[in-house]
């Protein structure tokens, strides 16, 4: 049967040749599935190309062998299309877990990169890269640049959530609710290096925002029981709160 295409949206995708460009997409992700490339292909195709060759790239390499090859594919964290990032973010927790490719990320030079990519419009990149950094909480010199300024953009975030005209829209409200909560769970995951009047100061701002998902999230990083008095009361104050997901802490 032939079947002629009405749809106003779909027949305007035609004309202006999107289709086309989904097709040609799909050819090259099937070409470069079946062919095998060399470590260097893939490290010049990070680099060099497209969104399905970069994806590609990310997701077939199997390690980087010096700090210029780390680079490339940390480059790729940020400011591509949203497929070149997750799968970048993937293979970036995974070459992370050894130790001796962990330390060719340079993450003190990048900590800002990664402190970008934590907020990532896509929760999944956010995981990733929090499971990467999980791997430096020991590092003492990561430590010493990262959290603080982790501190300083979430304290940012608080006040700016606490402060929300409603008149402003809600999608703008939920994004920078959405950075706060992923910022906060960094935070749990440092906290043993976090300044005591420094997570005071941002917790007395988190513990009574409306949106609960960010109470929950301090009343995660109060379980560390950080034997403050303080931030105890925070703690025994959230133990009573009306949301069953923040009072299970």
């Amino acid at each position: 049967m032939f079947y002629l295409n009405t749809n106003p949206v779909i027949k305007n995708m035609e004309n202006t040749g999107y289709c086309k460009t989904l097709d040609e997409n799909f050819s090259l992700a099937c070409e470069l599935i079946s062919r095998t490339q060399s470590h260097a292909e893939l490290i010049n195709m990070l680099k060099n190309g497209n969104i399905v060759e970069k994806q590609l790239a990310a997701l077939k390499l199997d390690t980087v062998n010096s700090k210029e090859e780390a680079q490339i594919l940390l480059n790729n964290l940020t400011g591509q299309d949203g497929k070149v990032r997750e799968a970048v973010s993937a293979k970036i927790a995974e070459l992370a877990a050894a130790q001796d490719k962990l330390i060719l990320f340079n993450p003190v030079k990048n900590y800002q990169k990664f402190l970008e990519s934590i907020v990532d419009i896509n929760g999944n990149i956010c995981r990733n890269i929090i499971s990467t950094l999980e791997n430096l909480t020991c590092d003492k010199e990561f430590c010493s640049v990262f959290v603080p300024e982790l501190i300083k953009k979430s304290l940012e975030l608080a006040l700016k959530v606490q402060n929300f005209d409603l008149q402003e829209g809600k999608y703008k409200i939920n994004k920078e609710v959405f950075k706060l909560y992923w910022y906060l769970e960094t935070i749990y995951v440092f906290a043993a290096s976090v300044n005591t009047a420094d997570l005071k100061n941002l917790l007395n701002s988190t513990k009574s925002i409306n949106e609960y998902t960010i109470r929950e999230k301090t009343a995660k990083i109060l379980s560390k029981n950080f034997n403050d008095k303080d931030l105890d009361n925070i703690r025994q104050l959230l133990k009573n709160d009306t949301n069953y997901y923040v009072r299970r802490f």
